[in-house]
């Protein structure tokens, strides 16, 4: 034996008496500090790359500050990405105090790849400055093997610089500093403080109801597409072909809209493989004699999809939307007048605010007396009441006031019934449509289904009112909350004109058609669109070299170093 077995070298009393008196130096002569330990929420299952990680516990903990001229490290830096700070600092923490504190509360937790010990890459919270470090190195041997023991961790710590982690720990001090208070998100020496995961969050706006107009065909428009075979197998929508309008007409466009290739009740479908549901008609084209023959190529793979069509004159034409309005969380209901249907105007006498109802279109095919409907004078005074009266032929004959009214400063409406009846069903179809809408919430569309039939004048285009409102500016840095999720994140910045949200340091999944709702501010919207990985994040600290480097390593076919 090399040592001398008659000397002891490190009594169990002597190492207690150092640990104790390390433990006493540090809460004597140091500074409080926050561990916050790094969970691995996502990895790349190739190279087992850490993708995203959160930090959602701050534990307090004593340490002595090791530098004895300020910060180390290169200090603030100008480099091609800006300016960058790059501050060290070394602490020295207790061995024994990590070991029966913070040890014991994280080794049960999810995601924690080590907690026997301070590892690279969790955090220190550093109260005295208000900033977040990251560990770059652990010293475990100084000093070293005193009494044959180990009694501190020295940690080489350099300034944060957030990449996509989620910073949720609760303490407001510590999630705060990633976004930090300054209103722009930059601090006076040109370093960014937006920082946190960012998620693209598109609401709704302010209810507006939209409206729309259109016009009829008279000469051959396509009234319909019937979808004959659904077809299988697209990996995305197929093209529609149309044929050609003659020379002297229009030739019409239509889109697919698909059904999910699960409905095919096949165990091994592919989900993401889809069957044509409707063609709904863009363009109804004009100067048809012959219905025109539809065509579908194209959609990665798919076969098998066909659809015949129909063309009438008296079809309802393009839809043109005047106004897409706002605030529409599910596409609204557009409803078009039937075909057939009396039109009647309303204008004021002047006396006493009565008014005189004249026909404007006798309509068709009614076999009953329709209903007529007078809207009210604006403020004070006595609604109008009409009854129709038809002829043999099924037209309205007569508009028959049984009260004129009163109060009337400005024309009223008048309504007038306009249900099919059972006579000459196969002269008249009304038109369906259907609304489209944009990420923002507001009708960029609206699509013919069956363009009806029978139509004389044009028909009027009535859409539903948004089913909520939205109010509300949010404002930087503020907490916004997920109504019916309870998820929180941090607000970057605020677009009032496309409704676009970008958060930060988000805590939870958000729902859709949920109201987000700002802390602060009290703004509130509903939730429509949720984008967790925006393709170009502004924030990002190195976007460009990131991108650059997916295009070298692209591990999204296939593992070019094998299996892992």
């Amino acid at each position: 034996m090399v040592l001398n077995p008659f000397f002891t070298q490190g009594t169990s009393a002597e190492q207690n008496l150092v640990q104790d008196l390390i433990n006493e130096q540090l809460r004597t002569y140091g500074v409080e500090i926050f561990y916050i330990p790094r969970k691995f929420i996502t990895e790349k299952s190739v190279i087992r790359e850490v993708v995203q990680s959160k930090f959602d516990m701050a534990l307090p903990l004593e340490a002595y500050i090791d530098n004895y001229d300020q910060y180390s490290g290169a200090g603030n830096l100008l480099s091609k990405f800006g300016i960058e700070s790059r501050d060290e600092v070394r602490l020295v923490i207790s061995r024994e105090r990590y070991e029966n504190y913070i040890s014991p509360l994280i080794e049960d937790q999810a995601n924690i790849k080590l907690s026997t010990r301070p590892k690279s890459g969790d955090l220190i919270w550093f109260p005295l400055d208000d900033r977040i470090y990251e560990i770059k190195d652990i010293e475990y041997a100084k000093p070293y093997y005193q009494l044959q023991d180990l009694y501190t961790y020295e940690l080489t710590c350099e300034l944060f610089r957030y990449e996509d982690e989620v910073l949720a720990t609760g303490i407001d001090e510590i999630d705060n500093n990633l976004v930090g208070d300054d209103p722009d998100g930059t601090t006076e020496d040109g370093i960014s403080t937006i920082q946190g995961v960012t998620h693209t969050l598109t609401l709704v706006g302010t209810g507006v109801t939209a409206t729309a107009v259109t016009g009829i065909i008279t000469s051959g428009g396509i009234r319909f597409i019937n979808v004959t075979n659904r077809g299988g197998g697209y990996g995305e929508i197929p093209t529609v072909a149309i044929s050609s309008a003659p020379s002297t007409g229009i030739t019409g466009i239509a889109t697919a809209t698909m059904i999910g290739g699960i409905n095919v009740c096949n165990l091994n479908a592919n989900p993401r493989l889809q069957s044509v549901q409707t063609v709904p008609i863009t363009n109804p084209g004009a100067g048809y004699t012959v219905a025109p023959k539809i065509k579908f190529y194209g959609g990665k793979g798919g076969t098998g999809a066909a659809a015949t069509s129909g063309i009438a004159d008296g079809t309802v034409g393009i839809i043109t939307v005047s106004s897409g309005g706002s605030g529409y969380t599910t596409a609204p209901t557009v409803t078009i007048d039937n075909p057939g249907g009396a039109v009647a105007s309303a204008s004021t006498t002047g006396v006493g605010g009565s008014i005189t109802v004249s026909l404007t279109n006798v309509g068709i095919y009614y076999t009953i007396a329709p209903t007529v409907t007078i809207s009210s004078p604006v403020g004070v005074g006595t609604t109008a009441t009409a009854t129709a009266t038809i002829g043999t032929s099924g037209t309205v004959t007569a508009i028959n006031l049984t009260n004129v009214g009163a109060g009337y400063t400005q024309n009223p409406t008048v309504t007038i019934s306009n249900e099919l009846s059972t006579k000459d069903r196969t002269k008249v179809a009304a038109a369906s449509v259907v609304a489209v809408l944009n990420s923002a919430g507001v009708v960029s569309q609206i699509r013919i289904i069956n363009a009806g039939l029978g139509y004389s004048t044009s028909p009027s285009i009535t859409v539903s009112s948004p089913d909520m409102d939205s109010t509300g500016d949010f404002i930087f840095n503020e907490i916004v909350t997920g109504q019916t999720s309870g998820t929180t994140a941090r607000v970057r910045t605020w677009n009032s004109s496309t409704n676009v949200l970008e958060v930060a340091s988000v805590s939870g999944a958000f729902t859709i058609g949920e109201d987000v709702v700002g802390s602060t501010s009290g703004a509130s919207h509903a939730l429509r669109v949720i984008d967790t990985t925006p393709d170009n994040d502004p924030f990002a600290d190195n976007f460009e070299i990131e991108t650059q480097a997916d295009s070298i390593l692209d591990f999204s076919e296939q593992n070019p170093f094998g299996i892992p």
